[in-house]
């Protein structure tokens, strides 16, 4: 499987992680990634690891109708219906998730940034708390530690609950166009780069 992943500063002090496209049918992530990719940027302090797009699908679910949001090898994953929440046969089935586990695996990341839409918030996994309000500010979006339904599986609970890395989900407002929001993006991108 062919995942792109963009590494800027890979000596950096801290090290972050940020994914776009979990989900499909959430194509934002790659747009803001690969716009803040094309601007060039010296001295940045710490190391970004980007993935602009992790499900090559343009559905929820990846090709083979697996939710890659819950096919992590969590101790709360359970099988489950094979709808859009689908967490697949067993845990960590699916290539994408594979792909991920294995670089948290050799990368030791000072925090992880995803992606998805649309509820208008940034969710936080693990000790993320003051991350979150910083990220809040930036992108004018309420912190909501609970995201209000069980996610069994996920990667806010493999990376920030279960390995304690500080993990923030944002949830972008879809109804809004990528160019409407992509300067609070870069603001936050570079945010991670040079400040955090």
């Amino acid at each position: 499987m062919d995942i792109d992943l963009k590494i800027i500063n890979n000596s950096g002090l801290r090290k972050i992680l940020i994914v776009g496209v979990f989900h499909g049918d959430e194509p934002q992530g790659e747009y803001f990634i690969n716009e803040y990719l094309k601007i060039k940027r010296n001295k940045i302090k710490n190391s970004l690891y980007f993935i602009p797009r992790l499900n090559k699908n343009n559905n929820r679910t990846n090709k083979n109708g697996v939710d890659l949001n819950r096919n992590f090898p969590t101790k709360n994953w359970k099988k489950s219906k094979q709808d859009d929440y689908f967490g697949g046969l067993r845990p960590s089935s699916e290539l994408e998730t594979k792909f991920l586990v294995k670089l948290i695996g050799e990368i030791n990341f000072d925090a992880i940034v995803t992606i998805h839409a649309p509820y208008k918030i940034i969710n936080f996994d693990g000790p993320a708390l003051g991350l979150a309000q910083k990220v809040s500010k930036i992108l004018q979006y309420p912190v909501q530690e609970d995201i209000g339904y069980p996610t069994p599986g996920s990667f806010g609970t493999y990376c920030g609950i279960e390995r304690k890395i500080p993990t923030i989900t944002i949830e972008i407002d879809e109804n809004k166009a990528p160019k409407e929001l992509l300067g609070r993006f870069i603001n936050l991108f570079d945010y991670f780069a040079f400040e955090y």
